[in-house]
């Protein structure tokens, strides 16, 4: 019988040379040693070309890549490569001191964020500033017309439609610049205070349905560090989930404490509560509930995607706990600000 030999190769090696991320490795005194063919065709080079090379003399038209071989510490860099692609650099120091460059091409991503980015700006300014006009208009035909009831009931209902639809693209304009990772402006922040400013924007609304705000702060309450407009801005669509779901002449309870090493806030009411089926998915974008008393409420479903969002950011989360026909009880969660921050 005749047995047919294979070569073999281990684990590692099998890695280094079929994953889809370039690697390049060089020695502590900076000569290349290995590149896998991702690398190599990332670069635009061949093996040959550069193992041997020191590091400089290989990539002496790419300073992004020379620096990351050079730095003493990890550390990731944009890298461009030819054919005008991109990649992110992350480079690393080995157990025997040799260092090792991982390349991960991000084009098509990075390019999706600029036409995300694109669109985000088209929204904001080519629908939002006519809605904002014809709502303006609404108004001085509101004001100054003469108008008999429907007519009066016609513009007031182009004031709500478009009132609504502006509220509609600021959430989303909101929600996709935040989930861009676009920068917030973090500072130290008292929980109360913004719990305080989101219900009085709320007060007209709540009194409008009869409903009453109850609120409970814990005090004194540890600082939290993010962005109090955006942390705002999630209790806000919190708490007018909670009035615009409850029965008129009830009451919307606001609760704020914290134990050692986070913050909580609770948002509950007794109003028309979530179905069991429905409670995996109302923090997906654009869910509406099926049932009936829901769809003829106000909402566009972006809401709880938004303050979801938010304080994920701000490495929280938001639970809920809910009984069809009961009321719901949200509950957000932040990190506290550890006592050697607080010094800093």
């Amino acid at each position: 019988m005749t047995e047919t030999i294979t070569p073999q190769i281990n684990q590692s090696e099998f890695i280094f040379l079929s994953t889809s991320n370039g690697i390049i490795i060089a020695s502590e005194d900076g000569i290349i040693e290995k590149i896998n063919p991702a690398g190599a065709s990332m670069l635009g080079v061949t093996p040959e070309q550069i193992i041997g090379k020191s590091v400089k003399q290989a990539f002496e038209a790419n300073p992004a890549l020379v620096t990351l071989f050079t730095r003493t510490s990890e550390q990731s860099l944009d890298i461009r490569l030819p054919r005008r692609r991109l990649a992110v650099g992350i480079a690393s120091i080995l157990a025997d001191k040799s260092r090792i460059v991982i390349l991960h091409d991000v084009t098509e991503r990075r390019d999706l964020e600029s036409r995300r980015e694109a669109l985000i700006r088209a929204i904001s300014h080519d629908l939002r500033n006519p809605i904002t006009g014809i709502s303006g208009f609404a108004d001085l035909v509101a004001k100054f017309g003469d108008l008999n009831d429907q007519q009066a009931k016609f513009i007031a209902r182009i004031k709500q439609t478009s009132n609504k639809i502006h509220d509609v693209i600021g959430t989303l304009v909101d929600l996709a610049w935040i989930e861009a990772g676009m920068p917030m402006t973090y500072q130290p922040i008292q929980v109360r205070d913004i719990i305080n400013k989101a219900v009085k924007r709320l007060v007209s609304i709540a009194q409008e349905r009869k409903i009453i705000i109850a609120i409970s702060v814990q005090d004194p309450m540890p600082i939290i560090m993010g962005d109090p407009e955006r942390l705002e801005q999630a209790i806000y669509n919190l708490l007018h989930n909670a009035i615009i779901y409850s029965h008129p002449e009830q009451s919307v309870a606001i609760h704020g404490w914290s134990d050692n090493s986070k913050v909580y806030c609770s948002v509950a009411d007794k109003g028309i509560g979530i179905a069991d089926d429905e409670i995996g998915m109302i923090f997906d974008r654009m869910f509406r509930s099926r049932s009936e008393v829901v769809r003829n409420l106000p909402g566009g479903g972006l809401g709880l995607t938004l303050a979801r969002t938010i304080v994920r950011r701000h490495g929280g989360d938001i639970s809920v706990s809910s009984h069809f026909g009961e009321g719901s009880n949200f509950t957000m969660t932040i990190p506290t600000i550890a006592s050697d921050q607080k010094s800093a």
